[in-house]
This record gives C-alpha cells, sequence and structure tokens, in this order.
C-alpha cells in the first residue's frame, strides 16, 4: 500500500535508518566493529568502577562479519 509523504527537511542522520512508507527490505550501506574493555562505554556524572584486571579479546576468526559488497 503506496504511503502519502508530506514536505520532509532532513538535516542530519548519523547511524540512523530514515525509512518512508512501505519498504521490501533494509540494506546497510556500512559496518563497523568497535572494541572496548569493561568499563570502556560508561557515561555519566559520576562513575566508579572497579574492574581489577580487564582483558578483551580483539581477535576475531571471521574474514566478513556482515558482507555489504552487493548493496550499493
Amino acid at each position: 500500500m503506496p504511503a502519502i509523504i508530506g514536505p520532509v527537511q532532513i538535516v542530519n542522520v548519523s547511524g540512523g535508518v530514515v525509512q518512508f512508507g512501505d519498504t521490501v527490505y533494509i540494506s546497510p550501506k556500512s559496518a563497523s566493529k568497535t572494541n572496548a574493555g569493561s568499563g570502556g562505554f560508561n557515561t555519566g556524572a559520576i562513575i566508579f568502577t572497579a574492574n581489577g584486571l580487564s582483558g578483551t579479546n580483539v581477535f576475531d576468526a571471521n574474514l566478513v562479519d556482515q558482507p555489504i559488497a552487493g548493496n550499493n
């Protein structure tokens, strides 16, 4: 069923998906991977993190995690 969309102004989209009306499939245009240790992404006014010894395993045996070559 088609959708009727009125005037739209998008100023900035950072890391999100904008969808209008019906969508058969949504294909990613980029992929990334981030590694961080315990307590690495904590945000807030007062943070107390007592991790002791922390190690992050960054070994990745997969050559391709999410193929996006055909999505362009």
